[in-house]
């Protein structure tokens, strides 16, 4: 810039200073009505638009590529280039010297012109800096590997049956082995809640998957339902919640067909009338399917916990709870409803079907064999192992 030119910059500051105008209100209107068109903007985009938000944190997930929001991964990409000790120049050094050089931008631009062809070099570093960072970004993206979640079931008849399987532990003490519902006893500050059917047509026919989903994930906090998605301090992950859905949609929903896989994995193991049942084949589906939901840690079972054959023999309060040979131990006498000392009737919120009972009554009465093999050698044709064996009907899922 020559003197001549500078001399005229200066001619026509002036004349714009004396003409005047006001930072307040002149500006501060002209702001105010920008700042108000970008709101409304921001607010329709999020009415009609809207934001699909991820799924929450999920602590088991080892399959999760964290990523950060698009506009940062430009920042995120170069620290691929800084790797282990030089991650700091990425992080600290480079961002720092770019806020420095906007912060210092007034006392080093001095430049009268505002037109951009006479302000190649700042145009020229500016245009370098915004490609850079979308050349970053569009890297970042092309290189992101796909979110894939750890797959719990190989088959639809291993994610039933995982369902089940979790369902059980998680869900029968308030809604019922077979989603029946009914009056909760036993559980801590739902005593005597009644829990309807989750089981019926009107439950499966109005209710998606999704919604299924997120009423686990998340729970019921108004009806006293706690979450139980690892992402809202529960215990189940994102699989394993729908394997529940995917379970609860092919058992009690009739318009799906349950694959005979799943049916047969899923049902009680028959039980021939000269056999004699064992925990292993026999006891520890029933179990699992009507006790553990209370009987595990952290509820109120008496520290009586029925994980294991050896939990069941040996744990609780007034153990041992199934004393082999003997028909009058605890465990048997609940199963009939019985009042004793070592807890009310079980399971509390519904009676055991009959030929369940039976198959536990064999089972107590035979000696409690653990094994398959234990069970088969109590077994003999000339001596059964009850007189009522034969009476026993195969049990039914």
């Amino acid at each position: 810039m020559n003197e001549e030119q500078k001399q005229e910059y200066l001619n026509k500051y002036k004349q714009e200073k004396e003409a005047g105008v006001n930072f307040y209100p002149d500006i501060i209107y002209k702001d105010l009505l920008v700042s108000f068109g970008i709101f409304l903007l921001l607010v329709g985009l999020a009415i009609y638009m809207g934001v699909a938000n991820e799924p929450p944190a999920d602590p088991s997930d080892a399959t999760y590529v964290p990523r950060p929001e698009w506009y940062f991964l430009f920042l995120f990409q170069m620290l691929k280039y800084f790797p282990g000790q030089l991650e700091w120049v990425g992080t600290v050094i480079i961002p720092g010297i770019a806020i420095l050089a906007l912060f210092l931008l007034p006392f080093y631009d001095r430049s009268p012109f505002r037109h951009w062809k006479k302000r190649r070099v700042a145009v020229g570093v500016m245009s370098l800096v915004v490609v850079g960072m979308l050349v970053l970004t569009v890297v970042a993206v092309a290189t992101t590997p796909p979110q894939e979640e750890t797959a719990l079931a190989a088959t639809l008849s291993d994610e039933i049956v995982l369902g089940q399987d979790l369902y059980s532990v998680h869900c029968v003490e308030c809604h019922g082995a077979d989603g029946e519902g009914g009056e909760i006893k036993g559980v801590e500050g739902l005593e005597g809640v009644i829990v309807k059917p989750i089981n019926s047509q009107d439950e499966m026919y109005t209710r998606t998957d999704e919604t299924l989903f997120n009423v686990i994930d998340y729970g019921q906090p108004d009806l006293g339902m706690t979450p139980f998605g690892l992402g809202y301090s529960g215990e189940l992950s994102r699989g394993e919640i729908d394997a529940i859905v995917t379970f609860m949609r092919y058992t009690w929903d009739d318009r799906v067909e349950l694959p005979a896989e799943a049916a047969q994995a899923g049902a009680m193991p028959a039980l021939g009338s000269d056999e004699v049942p064992s925990y292993d084949v026999h006891i520890e589906p029933i179990i699992k399917r009507y006790c553990v939901s209370c009987h595990r840690p952290g509820k109120k079972n008496n520290n009586y916990l029925m994980r294991s054959y050896d939990e069941t023999m040996t744990t609780g309060d007034h153990a041992p709870n199934v004393i082999p040979g003997d028909l009058n131990s605890n465990n048997i006498l609940m199963l009939h409803r019985q009042e004793i000392e070592a807890g009310g009737p079980m399971p509390p919120t519904r009676e055991l079907k009959a030929e369940l009972i039976a198959i536990f009554e064999r089972w107590v009465a035979a000696g409690a064999p653990k094994t398959a093999e234990d069970a088969a050698a109590l077994a003999t044709p000339s001596s059964p192992a009850s007189p009522e064996a034969t009476q026993v009907p195969t049990p039914t899922p």
